[in-house]
């Protein structure tokens, strides 16, 4: 026998306060008891703390007690029969339960994730094993409580050049210098793309790319310490090659879905997000290093990091 769950929305992407709609579809090659069939939601924020990311005393906590959203349990069925076949259940369930007055939306990061879950249980008693059956579903802002998007976005003006680097660069870098300017999103729609443009005024070095790398900063409260960790989600290349000097590069970099939410400053735990401007110069000294951590800096890179507010609007 077989249980399978299928929601009538293909996206899965649902706001807290109105029905997740679907079907239970049963596949038996003959007729079964059961003692009742149920669905439950579970929504929870779940958080771990690294041992790389924290003290001794800190690592041994490991997986944090989950925040719990939303539990929410309902009798599809009572205690009856299945036919042979195929038969198929319909349900609707309101994920948002009285007095719930906040839903995180759905995200998936290193350390903390938010996730909302649809389970069903057919329990068939003490000697045969029960079946079940999960599937996750999305949840974003309900729309009453979005934001209106900002009329222009939220722009910040930078400029990277060898004296606004606070690592060790290559000596070539430091007495030809460089300097490379521009504008970039510093609040952003979930719906929209981190746009801005920047300019290659000068470097004595060739370039060999420009990326825009997106960083999610999530810190956890154990105990009477937070414990915060960056880590990258996606590296974009905004130029390829020794650029042109003087002429605009467009920015244009698209959020990817489930490893953003809007940015959540909450008590026990907070997400985060920054983005870098991360330029490689060409240098013998990078080819001997292809596989070097990105988020290290190196004596060929130069880079400029800000920090991104990420909202849900209408």
């Amino acid at each position: 026998m077989s249980i399978e769950i299928k929601l009538f929305r293909p996206n899965r992407i649902y706001f807290p306060a109105e029905p997740l709609e679907g079907k239970i579809i049963l596949k038996s090659p003959s007729s079964i008891s059961h003692y009742g069939i149920r669905l439950t939601l579970d929504g929870s924020v779940n958080r771990q703390v690294r041992g790389g990311s924290a003290g001794a005393i800190e690592a041994l906590y490991g997986a944090v007690k989950p925040i719990r959203i939303v539990n929410k349990s309902v009798e599809i069925r009572p205690a009856g029969k299945i036919g042979s076949g195929t038969t198929e259940i319909p349900f609707s369930v309101i994920p948002r339960q009285q007095g719930d007055d906040r839903f995180y939306e759905t995200f998936h990061g290193a350390n903390i994730s938010i996730q909302y879950l649809v389970t069903v249980d057919v329990m068939r008693g003490y000697l045969y094993k029960s079946l079940s059956a999960t599937m996750e579903f999305i949840i974003e802002s309900d729309k009453a409580n979005l934001l209106e998007p900002p009329v222009p976005p939220e722009m910040v003006i930078f400029y990277i050049t060898q004296d606004t680097q606070r690592h060790p660069l290559l000596p070539e870098l430091r007495s030809g210098g460089f300097r490379v300017t521009g504008k970039v999103s510093s609040q952003c729609s979930l719906l929209d793309p981190i746009s801005g443009e920047l300019i290659v005024e000068a470097s004595a070095v060739p370039i060999h790319s420009i990326d825009l790398q997106l960083h999610r900063v999530e810190s956890i409260l154990v105990g009477e310490k937070i414990v915060t960790e960056s880590s990258l989600i996606q590296t974009t290349q905004i130029a390829d090659g020794d650029v042109c000097r003087r002429v605009t590069i467009p920015i244009y970099v698209i959020l990817p879905r489930l490893l953003t939410c809007p940015t959540v400053l909450a008590g026990p735990f907070s997400i985060e997000f920054k983005i870098s401007i991360v330029i490689t110069f060409e240098s013998e000294l990078a080819k001997l290093h292809p596989k070097s951590d990105p988020k290290t800096p190196r004596l060929w890179l130069a880079m400029e990091t800000i920090p991104l507010e990420l909202i849900r609007t209408k």
